[in-house]
């Protein structure tokens, strides 16, 4: 089934900003999902997290991701080619929907309108999980973004907020956060091993940002030509703390409600061997 995919602050698509889309016939941007991934720029989440997206897919959830920009302000490619990219990202994930909430990139700020458009989102969707990036992320949108969604979040369970836009106030959902310093101690760290191929075919998607030879575009941090690499060895560093070959991390700020520990801890299994180093 392909994802369905919407532009705009309303999930409704606009075709001057999203041609790449043009061809979705499921343009509502009302699927019910379990999990939905808020991050700012299209590629974020496919670089945070995409293994533990398609995790979450094969475990037979519903999954989507939102961008809260286009990306308008990137050093290369530009955003009609991201809106592409996002979609052939979206598909190699099979995600069950993407939105863009066209918010300003390089000037998000925690503000009514950007509360507003992510609560709308979450109205919408109903997801039973949210991630997405933390405030101590060096990005000044990304930090920008999780002081959004976790103000955003609790303000869909409200009914009395934004009652003109005419959509059901929420249960809260659970919101984690992907661990970008190391100096963060992660909550709990997904295994990924069996989805790390399909993680780098995901970010692959989005080849106007990273590393080509013949490229004559400016060169960024991400289009190094060891910056792939980094980010591999990344996954297998979190994945190391575990006991298996890759793994992505978060941080959540509640408790966790643990049913039943003996059951946690067959899974956490935490006498299993390190993964071959060789």
């Amino acid at each position: 089934m392909a994802p369905e995919l919407a532009c705009g602050p309303a999930a409704q698509l606009k075709r001057d900003h999203c041609p790449s889309l043009h061809d979705q016939t499921n343009m509502s941007g009302e699927t019910q999902l379990d999990v939905l991934a808020i991050f700012s720029h299209p590629d974020d989440a496919e670089l945070t997290m995409a293994g533990t997206l398609l995790k979450l897919k094969s475990l037979g959830h519903r999954v989507g991701v939102a961008d809260m920009t286009r990306g308008e302000m990137g050093t290369r490619g530009t955003p009609e080619i991201r809106a592409q990219e996002s979609l052939d990202a979206a598909r190699v994930m099979g995600l069950d929907a993407r939105v863009n909430l066209e918010q300003p990139d390089g000037h998000l700020a925690l503000s009514e309108e950007t509360r507003q458009v992510v609560v709308r989102a979450l109205r919408k969707h109903r997801p039973k999980v949210v991630f997405t990036s933390h405030w101590d992320d060096p990005h000044p949108d990304h930090a920008a973004t999780a002081r959004i969604v976790r103000e955003a979040a609790r303000l869909a369970t409200m009914r009395r907020y934004d009652e003109q836009a005419g959509l059901d106030a929420i249960k809260m959902p659970a919101v984690a956060h992907a661990v970008y310093s190391r100096l963060i101690v992660p909550s709990f760290i997904v295994d990924v091993s069996d989805f790390a191929e399909g993680k780098m075919k995901a970010i692959r998607a989005y080849a106007s940002q990273f590393y080509r030879a013949e490229s004559e575009e400016p060169a960024t941090r991400i289009s190094e030509q060891n910056f792939l690499q980094q980010l591999d060895d990344s996954t297998r560093y979190y994945g190391s703390l575990i006991g298996v070959g890759a793994g992505e991390a978060f941080y959540v700020r509640e408790a966790l409600n643990i049913e039943d520990p003996v059951a946690w801890q067959r899974e956490v299994r935490q006498d299993r061997p390190l993964p071959d180093r060789e």
